[in-house]
């Protein structure tokens, strides 16, 4: 298993391999042909940025059967898909002012698949070719906007604001994403604890039938929905989306302008 960590050295953006609190610096292309420099520095020694800049983050509602159940859903044919825009994105470590206009915002703990070849009409027995590794997220969602029109749900308002997409801090390689399990936990008390496996759609199964007719480009991230426990997030509180293979993104709430 590999961790790949983007970082940041006063303005310059820099990625590497992390191992035992230090970052093993490299150049290149992360998805082809990272190189090592040679350097290594201590993890608390620079800030965290992103670890990849996806184009486009493609977000699942309704992937996990226990959530299904629970709320009397349908077993979707196809999966349930929004985007997230770039403005969205928020490295761990970042505080997040929520904006006003938000109301009640939600966390929500995600797997993310992180596409390391681009994929388009790539079939299932192929999709696993297509991942270069997996991230934590937290699919942040203002309640308020997403229901504010009866005759269509605004998910890409309500999902879209600006840092609502954190996710990081590394990505892991090599995992096998059915054996892994997702967590929250705000200000230090767990609220989600849910298995990857749980999925109604594998991560093959989506990154084969997302690409059809879509083309993922690496460093894109599908974020494979949430189970049961998301709940609202209070100004001030601090939110860690926790998978023990990959590491804890965590993230301090403010409300905007306070």
């Amino acid at each position: 298993m590999t961790l790949w960590i983007g970082f940041r050295r006063g303005a310059a953006r820099e990625f590497g391999r992390l191992a035992g609190g230090e970052i093993e610096v490299c150049e290149g292309d992360m998805f082809a042909g990272a190189t090592p420099t040679g350097e290594r520095v201590a993890l608390g020694a620079v800030a965290i940025d992103l670890p990849c800049r996806p184009s486009k983050m493609i977000a699942l509602w309704n992937n996990f059967h226990a959530a299904r159940e629970k709320n009397n859903l349908d077993h979707p044919e196809a999966p349930l898909l929004f985007v997230k825009p770039p403005n969205t994105y928020a490295p761990s470590g970042a505080e997040i002012a929520i904006p006003a206009c938000a109301g009640r915002a939600i966390f929500e703990a995600e797997l993310g698949i992180v596409i390391g070849r681009a994929a388009r009409d790539v079939a299932e027995a192929d999709a696993p070719a297509h991942i270069f590794g997996y991230t934590c997220v937290n699919d942040v969602t203002s309640l308020p906007i997403l229901n504010a029109d009866a005759s269509f749900k605004q998910w890409t308002r309500s999902k879209g604001l600006d840092g609502f997409g954190p996710f990081g801090p590394v990505i892991a390689t090599g995992l096998d994403p059915a054996s892994l399990v997702i967590r929250a936990i705000v200000d230090g008390v767990e609220r989600q604890n849910f298995p990857a496996a749980d999925m109604m759609f594998s991560a093959a199964q989506l990154v084969a039938m997302i690409s059809r007719g879509m083309t993922l480009e690496p460093g894109d991230i599908i974020s494979c929905g949430t189970s049961l426990g998301a709940g609202t997030i209070k100004h001030g509180a601090t939110v860690e989306i926790a998978i023990d293979e990959i590491g804890v993104l965590t993230n301090r709430f403010t409300l905007e302008g306070t």
